[in-house]
């Protein structure tokens, strides 16, 4: 992996969810916050302040904006309360006590929250002067918080319950750790992760922009980007080939009744984008239009397109296909969280003899993907049903029978698993591949599901061999998941600097002199029919310009061309991997190049 040394030995850091101590420790900063806060700023109401993965936050009503200057007034008094000791006690309280004291502090936003709190209703007090609503769990007193293993990191606007028709609140964000020495480590990976944010490579890098006139979440891709998301397709498709998954391409809006028939416009319609106007045969019908949030209704039309035969199962049916969710507008993130994006979708339809065979074939091709994109620290996670939850579609049994499917695929590959109940997409279970970068950060990418639900719900049928109408199997899979999420994992796993086959731009000749500037290009255009892409740098600069502009660009290979080396008919070449590698005939060089392209290694 491009870079992989360049970083410290990675020191774990637990999150909240791991640590029962932390969770302890960050509640009970963010009540040191709330109370540091209203010492400070008399008119503040507090709302809410849980902990969170890394840290805490807590939502103020307050007449004026916090301030970077506020942010270290409240760090400081903070400090004093932790010094004094205090200690955090519990009280249980009827109803309407709680109710009476809220009243007295004249904080209406208590009240909202005691009317949603199911008995018994419990307080949590800083020492005498400060209490919240709030059912722990806590330290026993201050004295258990290091003051040198916290800090308060930010302010962001927040709506009242999450909801932009209420009031906007001022949430503050802070981290909190056992001991500095995690605090620190926290801070070094900040950093490392600002420097190799995808939104500031992907700029600098020349891959994609925003634009305010097209609209947030919108990423437009640049000829450079386009390559690189051309190179991943191609990838992918080829390896699709190879296992038998044939092409097909879909609209991106539909009839709602599409959705209707899925589920989608039940159980996922605050994701969708509005109904768009009716057409002239629906319009007594009242029948509309909805950009896609999926692939999966599309590919069922195809299927259901004819009466299929047991011969033809598994029918494998796979596209690159753009979908829409309305996502809101507080969590987008660059490429990670977008409106509008790519999934390398494909759905297979099999007999339910099929179905364990072809799910392992479908993790294998997954696995053959992250190979070949270095992609290596990762583990399976079952994203099953929530038996408690009204969110999902289907029968028990069904529920069941898919689940099983799941765990007999990754106990048979004997994979790191865990199970995640609740994680499931409304009409089945799913084997979600969980992604550990460079920073120890969690992403979700690969993803396989098992579907009784849809083929039913849509009456799909296949003749058997006996000559009977069976339901088929469906399996949902996209090794990269959505395209936009995985360019921007990799810029940042690579912090830009992709292996060779991924580059957009893979070797830049960089003529000494404008004289060779033909000759560098006679190179460039063979390397070009040879696959390879190939610039040359005609800016007429210094070498020492040329060669700072290609490090700069993160270009995986340079090729100086000087008198000597048109004389040669070779080329000195230094590569962002290895360094000074010497001269070398141009022959080779294209050689090298291929190989490297073909293995998915070095130059």
């Amino acid at each position: 992996m491009a870079n992989a040394g360049d970083s410290p030995e990675k020191i774990h850091l637990p999150r909240t969810d791991e640590s029962d101590t932390l969770k302890r420790i960050r509640h009970t900063f963010s009540h040191v916050m709330a109370m540091a806060v209203q010492k400070l700023f008399p008119k503040a109401q507090v709302t809410i302040g849980p902990w969170i993965d890394y840290g805490f936050y807590y939502d103020f009503d307050n007449p004026d904006p916090f301030t970077e200057k506020d942010l270290k007034a409240i760090k400081k008094q903070m400090i004093k309360i932790i010094n004094k000791g205090l200690p955090v006690t519990r009280e249980e309280v009827s109803r309407e006590e709680a109710q009476r004291r809220i009243n007295e502090l004249g904080e209406p936003y208590k009240l909202e929250i005691l009317e949603g709190l199911e008995d018994p209703i419990t307080l949590y007090h800083l020492g005498e002067d400060w209490w919240d609503l709030c059912a722990g769990p806590h330290v026993e007193t201050t004295k258990d918080l290091n003051p040198k293993a916290f800090d308060l990191e930010s302010v962001a606007g927040a709506y009242w319950r999450g909801d932009a028709e209420k009031a906007q609140l001022q949430r503050i964000y802070g981290t909190a750790w056992e001991t500095p020495e995690q605090l620190a480590e926290y801070k070094r990976r900040r950093e490392e992760a600002k420097k190799r944010d995808h939104r500031r490579l992907g700029k600098e890098l020349g891959l994609f922009v925003f634009a305010d006139e097209v609209g947030p979440g919108l990423p437009l891709w640049t000829p450079r980007g386009t390559l690189l998301r051309s190179t991943l397709e191609d990838f992918l498709k080829q390896e699709q080939v190879k296992r038998g998954y044939l092409p097909v391409v879909t609209p991106h809006i539909a009839r709602v009744d599409l959705f209707k028939t899925s589920g989608h416009w039940q159980k996922y319609q605050e994701d969708m984008f509005p109904m768009m106007a009716e057409d002239d045969e629906s319009r007594q019908g009242e029948v509309g239009f909805v950009m896609k949030p999926m692939n999966c209704p599309f590919h069922i039309q195809i299927y259901k397109s004819e009466l299929r035969s047991y011969r033809e199962l598994p029918l494998r049916y796979a596209e690159f296909g753009t979908v829409y969710r309305y996502e809101q507008s507080g969590e987008l993130g660059g490429l990670t969280r977008v409106r509008g994006f790519t999934v390398d979708d494909a759905h297979l339809f099999v007999t339910p003899d099929q179905l364990d065979d072809e799910f392992l074939k479908v993790v294998d091709l997954i696995l053959a993907v992250f190979r070949s994109l270095q992609l290596k620290n990762f583990k399976a996670r079952l994203s099953f049903r929530d038996p408690e939850s009204d969110k999902y579609i289907g029968s028990d049994e069904v529920w069941e029978k898919s689940q099983n499917a799941i765990r007999r695929a990754v106990e048979t590959l004997e994979m790191d698993f865990f199970e995640a109940p609740g994680e499931a997409a409304f009409y089945g279970p799913k084997l979600d591949f969980i992604f550990n970068d460079a920073l120890d950060r969690e992403w979700q990418l690969g993803t396989v599901q098992v579907d009784y639900n849809l083929p039913e719900r849509f009456d799909l049928e296949y003749v058997a061999e006996d000559g009977s109408r069976q339901r088929p199997v469906m399996i949902h899979r996209a090794p990269f998941g959505s395209l936009e999420r995985l360019i921007g994992i990799l810029i940042e796993e690579y912090a830009g600097d992709f292996p060779v086959w991924l580059a957009p731009e893979q070797i830049r000749l960089l003529p000494v002199t404008t004289e060779l500037t033909g000759y560098a290009q006679q190179v460039a255009d063979r390397m070009v029919v040879a696959g390879i892409r190939a610039t040359v740098d005609t800016s007429g600069d210094r070498l020492g310009k040329l060669i700072r502009n290609g490090e700069k660009g993160k270009i995986p290979v340079m090729a100086i061309v000087g008198a000597k080396e048109q004389e040669a008919n070779a080329l000195s070449i230094r590569t962002r991997a290895e360094g000074e590698l010497g001269v070398i005939p141009v022959d080779e060089v294209i050689e090298r190049l291929q190989t490297a392209l073909t293995s998915h290694g070095n130059f």
